[in-house]
């Protein structure tokens, strides 16, 4: 059927194969990666709860590396002759995470936004498919003056293999687009959770007054 149909019904469905390909390479690479993450963010939010102060996570390197960590250690660094505002020191390390987790959140969503764009236009480009190959079907009923089954059925065919390759590429891309929004809201959540646990921490290192601070040279 796709080597009898028309050339536009070909391309229509070359480019939604294609999509296709597109939406389960971002599949296989976005859940291998948000695995990954996943895994580490569980173990550093678990390792900084563990912690009474900011300054025991710089004897941990892989912790003390952490990009929360180092943003707000550089917080305090920068706020060394105010720690006395303690509030003032807190309200900036929260802005510090809440830019980061944005951040974050927008590196992951790269790639899963196409997800979105193929979900939502496959249908139509099928449907396009469908009524090219529906109009070929009156074409050639108009050229043979007969209805006669096959004259028309290559039209038919044609028309519904596009329609059938549309939603071929558009279902898989919405179940998966939805799936990842919830593993990426999931992993805000995560990176949350350590945010809440470091603020702890600073909390507790201002009020005892012992604040890791690396005064500049």
């Amino acid at each position: 059927m796709f080597l009898q149909a028309d050339w536009i019904v070909k391309l229509v469905m070359i480019g939604l194969l294609l999509a296709s390909v597109a939406t389960w390479t971002v599949f296989f690479a976005k859940s291998a990666q948000l695995r990954r993450l996943g895994a580490v963010q569980r173990e550093v939010t678990a390792a900084v709860s563990a912690l009474r102060s900011l300054g025991e996570a710089r004897g941990q390197g892989a912790l003390a590396d952490h990009p929360l960590v180092r943003e707000a250690q550089a917080e305090l660094d920068l706020s060394a002759d105010a720690l006395g505002d303690g509030e003032g020191i807190k309200e900036r390390v929260v802005s510090r995470f809440e830019r980061f987790e944005a951040a974050e959140a927008r590196r992951l969503t790269a790639g899963v936004n196409v997800l979105a764009t193929i979900g939502a236009t496959a249908p139509f480009v099928g449907l396009f498919g469908t009524v090219w190959g529906i109009m070929n079907s009156f074409v050639g009923i108009a050229e043979k003056q007969t209805t006669n089954l096959a004259v028309v059925a290559p039209g038919i065919a044609e028309a519904l293999l596009a329609t059938a390759t549309g939603l071929v590429a558009a279902i898989p891309a919405v179940v998966i687009y939805n799936h990842f929004s919830r593993q990426i809201a999931a992993h805000r959540a995560a990176i949350a959770d350590t945010s809440a646990a470091l603020l702890r921490l600073v909390s507790r290192d201002l009020s005892r007054g012992t604040a890791p601070v690396r005064k500049a040279a």
